[in-house]
């Protein structure tokens, strides 16, 4: 996520063919009657993980733990892992294959050595390099020399060690104006990798994005799913967000406790109370202040410090 601004409009990639199929990870189309047979769970009970009965909040780490490797690697996961946090965000985006990928900006400048490797391919769109062309890049190397050959991982991928790790998801859906069709792929992977189970949609995954329409989209062809909102709506708006939405994500430069007490006066969807994840704080004291708000998560790109701060759980345990 970037601070307090949705992703720019970008036209859309030839990902739909004759407007109704997405490819997925593995070449398959994915069609409406594939989300109508996973949408069939009703909803459930609970809205994922949030504050600690003594209302310290839980801690999120964003694209992993970012602070301590590449964000949205493996290794960024495996370190958020290593540190003791179970909660982990992550960014998606789709290659021009159709393939889910972990990444967080549309273009592969920032986090890879694309430039080097495909010098005449500006301006380096994820949206316009197949899955195999991202697989040969480096996503380490800009991070620091002991990251050298990492690798940008698709979702199934990630999912597998996420999976391993035992620990729980907080997705975000990039761009969805660039990829049509972004939320029922998404969905069918997750399908596909075991992480629309009961179990997992009720303590371990919860899917936002900045585009009100895009987290709208996931809840009507999964309504059993928690979804979040990033922003900041006005409070006479969230009583329409609170139809399709359990949590009201802000930045931390525009929350307050006022705010705060707004959202948690809503039920969402799940007819819980809405929730709110704050993001990206990274040192102790606006850490302290947005607890002091009242927020059920911090987004943090150094978990520990955030831990340290405020005595937050790293654990999920549902609500």
């Amino acid at each position: 996520m970037h601070a307090g601004t949705a992703t720019a409009s970008v036209a859309a990639a030839a990902l739909l063919a004759a407007g109704t199929f997405l490819l997925s990870n593995t070449g398959a189309p994915v069609s409406d009657a594939t989300t109508a047979t996973t949408a069939a769970a009703g909803p459930v009970a609970r809205a994922g993980a949030g504050a600690a009965p003594d209302g310290t909040p839980l801690v999120i780490s964003h694209r992993g733990a970012s602070a301590y490797a590449p964000e949205n690697t493996l290794a960024a996961v495996d370190r958020a892992h290593a540190l003791g946090f179970d909660w982990v965000e992550n960014d998606i985006q789709v290659t021009k294959d159709g393939v889910l990928v972990v990444i967080h900006d549309t273009d592969l400048k920032r986090t890879t050595d694309a430039e080097e490797v495909f010098p005449d391919r500006a301006p380096w769109a994820v949206k316009d390099f197949t899955a195999a062309e991202i697989a040969r890049l480096d996503a380490g190397s800009w991070f620091g020399a002991r990251y050298a050959g990492t690798r940008v991982p698709t979702l199934r991928e990630y999912l597998d060690r996420i999976e391993h790790n035992d620990q729980s998801l907080l997705m975000e859906i990039k761009s969805p104006e660039i990829y049509p069709g972004i939320e029922r792929a998404a969905l069918q992977v997750l399908d596909q990798e075991g992480w629309l189970d009961a179990g997992h949609v009720r303590d371990r995954l919860v899917i936002q994005s900045f585009g009100a329409d895009s987290v709208r989209e996931v809840h009507e062809q999964r309504p059993d799913v928690v979804t979040g909102f990033l922003g900041t709506p006005a409070v006479a708006e969230l009583p329409s967000y609170a139809e399709f939405t359990d949590r009201i994500n802000p930045t931390y430069t525009s929350v307050s406790g006022e705010y705060v007490a707004a959202v948690h006066a809503l039920k969402g969807p799940h007819r819980e109370r809405l929730q709110v994840d704050t993001w990206t704080v990274n040192d102790a004291a606006h850490a302290l202040q947005v607890t002091g708000y009242g927020v059920d998560g911090i987004i943090t790109n150094a978990p520990d410090v955030i831990r340290a701060a405020t005595g937050a759980r790293e654990a999920t345990g549902g609500v």
